[in-house]
């Protein structure tokens, strides 16, 4: 499994999370957790912008989670009331979005679809080679 899917993976049960935790949790309480999820979606993705192999696309959508994660941060410690409800609920969303972007294209990717296809042999060869 390779690496850039699983931390797609991780930011959009992440995203979830924050969209589930903005409706079910009060604000005192959701502040911490917004603050924390920022943090988290910065420690992911400032070291995977480094990985040349992850290829330009998606170093580009790890440099604008990282974005979102200083963003998730400061509007943590800046907003309060109803406003930091709505800003995590929209935070959440776009980390969901920004993932899954992620995950399509690396199912699009071309080793992917090299990867699936299966090699066989025709019928005659088959049978001269003794396998029925």
């Amino acid at each position: 499994m390779r690496f850039r899917f699983l931390t797609n993976v991780v930011f959009v049960v992440l995203g979830g999370f924050l969209v589930t935790a903005s409706m079910a949790f009060g604000v005192p309480v959701f502040t911490w957790l917004m603050f924390g999820a920022g943090i988290a979606a910065l420690a992911l993705a400032a070291p995977a912008i480094m990985v040349v192999a992850r290829g330009p696309t998606q170093r580009g959508l790890d440099g604008m989670i990282g974005l979102l994660g200083v963003w998730t941060i400061v509007a943590s410690m800046v907003f309060g009331g109803a406003a930091i409800t709505w800003l995590g609920f929209a935070s959440g969303v776009a980390l969901v979005a920004l993932a899954l972007a992620g995950l399509i294209i690396h199912e699009l990717s071309t080793e992917r679809v090299v990867h699936s296809f299966e090699v066989r042999t025709a019928a005659p060869e088959r049978e001269l080679a003794g396998m029925q």
